[in-house]
C-alpha cells in the first residue's frame, strides 16, 4: 500500500497517542500529558499582563529553562544554582575549541542543581530538594542552562534529567532522593532533551558529541534495562552527530514506540526493550532539539541544523523505510528549537526567528507565513481553538488555528520566555528567568 493510501485510510483506526491519561488540571511532562502541545483544558485564559489576570507571581532562584510540571495541586521545576567562572578559568576550559563556541559559551564555576516545589493555588514555594552539585561543570551555549531538559511528575515521583550532570527520582512527599545515576556524555553547549516515562520505563535521548544511544532506566530504580547505538553517521565530526531532541511515546495499529530524531537519522523504538523498529534518513542535518507530532498515523520532525526541513512519515514500517514511507518534506521557516504543534489537518510552527508557517499536513504545502516577531524558543500549545506562542521577549501571541492567519490577542509579562508554557483548566503557567506566573483568576 502506498504512503497516499495508508494516510487516507487512517482515519479508521484509533490512535493513542501517549500512555498518560488527560486530566485537565495536570501537565506531567513536556508539552503535556500527550507530549505533543495539545491541550483539553478548558477557559484558558486570553488576555494578560503584569497588571492584569495574574493569580500570583513567585521568584525562582536559580536558572533554568525547563518547564515546570503539575499534578495533585503541586507543581514542580528544576533550577540551577551557579557560581560565576573566572575569566581565567573560562579561557582555560575553551581553549583549543572552535571560535564560534568560544564566542557564544557560558560558564559556571559550580552547580547546584534543585527541584523546587509551588503550591498551584498559592504561587507558595514547598519543599526544595537539591539534587546534584557539580564542581567544575563544563561550557554551555549561552542561550541554554545548566538546568533545561523538563522533568516527568507520575504519582509521587518526580523524575528528573540534567544529561550527564546525573539523572534522579525524588519522592515528592518527603522532599527526599529515591535513587541517582549518572550517564557521562560530551553536550558541548549543555544538556537539552527531556525524558519520558512509559510502564515504568524512563526512556532517555543521550546524543552526545562522544557517542550516540538511547537507552531505558528502571522508574524504580534508576538502574539501566536497555542501550541501544543510534545508526552510524555519515559525518566524521561529533559536532554533527549530536542531538537534543525529547521521544515522543505513539501507539498506532497495536504497537507503541519511542520516535527519537537524531543527527541523520530519526528512529522509532520499542520503549520496553529498546529494540529499533524503523528508521528514517533525513539528511545531513543535526543538533536537533524540536519534538516531533503525531496525527493518524503520520510523525513529523524537524531535522536540526544547518538547513531546518519539516518531514512527514508514516510510522508502520520496518527497518530503514527512508524510500517508502516519507511522504512529503519542505524546507520554510522551519525551527531548529521550536516543536510544531498538529491540529486536525494543519500543522503550526514558528522559526527561532519568530516566522509562524501553516501547513497543510495532507500535502505538505504552505497554508500561510507570517512573522510574530521576536525570538522563539518555546514551543507553542494550543486549547479551546488558541495557538499560545510565547517569544524570547516575554510576549505571549494567540493565534487561531485556521487556514486563515488571524491574531486573537497580544500579551505582554516582564522577562525572558524560554520554557514551554502549561495551558490548564482556567490557567496558563508561564516561567520566565527570574518568575513562575500562573495566569488566571486568583
Amino acid at each position: 500500500m502506498t504512503f497516499r493510501n495508508r494516510l487516507a485510510a487512517a482515519t479508521w483506526f484509533a490512535l493513542v497517542s501517549c500512555s498518560l491519561a488527560w486530566a485537565g488540571d495536570s501537565w506531567p511532562s513536556f508539552r503535556g500529558p500527550s507530549g505533543d502541545g495539545v491541550s483539553e483544558a478548558t477557559n484558558v485564559p486570553l488576555k494578560w499582563s503584569e497588571e492584569e489576570n495574574i493569580a500570583w507571581k513567585t521568584p525562582i532562584e536559580g536558572k533554568g529553562w525547563s518547564s515546570p510540571v503539575l499534578a495533585n495541586g503541586k507543581l514542580w521545576l528544576t533550577t540551577a544554582i551557579t557560581t560565576k567562572a573566572t575569566p581565567e578559568a573560562y579561557e582555560e576550559k575553551l581553549r583549543g575549541k572552535p571560535k564560534f563556541q568560544q564566542n557564544t559559551s557560558e560558564l559556571a564555576a559550580s552547580v547546584q542543581l534543585r527541584a523546587i516545589e509551588i503550591d498551584y493555588a498559592t504561587g507558595k514555594i514547598g519543599k526544595q530538594v537539591d539534587l546534584f552539585y557539580i564542581d567544575d561543570p563544563d561550557p554551555i551555549h549561552s542561550t541554554n542552562s545548566y538546568a533545561s531538559p523538563t522533568p516527568v511528575l507520575a504519582g509521587d515521583r518526580l523524575y528528573c534529567h540534567f544529561g550527564t550532570y546525573g539523572t534522579c527520582c525524588v519522592d515528592t512527599i518527603k522532599g527526599e532522593l529515591v535513587w541517582k545515576n549518572q550517564l557521562p556524555l560530551q553536550h558541548n553547549v549543555g544538556p537539552g532533551s527531556s525524558p519520558v516515562l512509559h510502564d515504568g520505563v524512563m526512556i532517555l535521548t543521550c546524543d552526545g558529541a562522544d557517542q550516540q544511544y538511547v537507552c531505558g532506566l528502571d522508574a524504580n530504580t534508576g538502574k539501566q534495562m536497555w542501550k541501544t547505538d543510534r545508526p552510524p553517521h555519515r559525518k566524521e565530526d561529533g559536532d554533527m552527530q549530536k542531538a537534543y531532541a525529547t521521544p515522543l511515546i505513539v501507539t498506532w495499529e497495536g504497537r507503541t514506540m519511542a520516535i527519537i530524531p537524531g543527527a541523520q537519522w530519526d528512529c522509532a523504538y520499542d520503549p520496553l526493550s529498546g529494540e529499533e523498529l524503523w528508521r528514517v534518513d533525513h539528511g545531513d542535518g543535526f543538533s536537533n532539539v524540536p519534538c516531533p507530532v503525531f496525527k493518524d498515523g503520520v510523525v513529523y520532525i524537524c531535522t536540526g541544523f544547518t538547513r531546518a526541513e519539516l518531514w512527514a512519515m508514516s510510522v508502520n514500517g520496518h527497518g530503514d523505510v527512508t524510500d517508502s514511507h516519507v511522504g512529503w518534506t519542505m524546507n520554510k521557516q522551519v525551527p531548529t528549537k521550536p516543536s510544531p504543534v498538529v491540529w486536525k489537518n494543519l500543522l503550526f510552527m514558528v522559526s527561532d526567528r519568530g516566522v509562524a508557517t501553516c501547513v497543510d499536513t495532507d500535502n505538505g504545502e504552505t497554508v500561510w507565513i507570517e512573522r510574530l516577531g521576536g525570538n522563539y524558543s518555546a514551543s507553542p500549545a494550543i486549547a479551546e481553538e488558541r495557538i499560545y506562542f510565547c517569544n524570547e521577549d516575554g510576549k505571549t501571541i494567540v493565534v487561531a488555528p485556521s487556514r486563515e492567519f488571524k491574531v486573537l490577542a497580544e500579551n505582554q509579562i516582564a522577562g525572558q520566555i524560554m520554557a514551554s508554557p502549561l495551558l490548564l483548566d482556567g490557567a496558563i503557567v508561564l516561567r520566565t528567568e527570574g518568575n513562575l506566573y500562573r495566569i488566571g483568576k486568583k
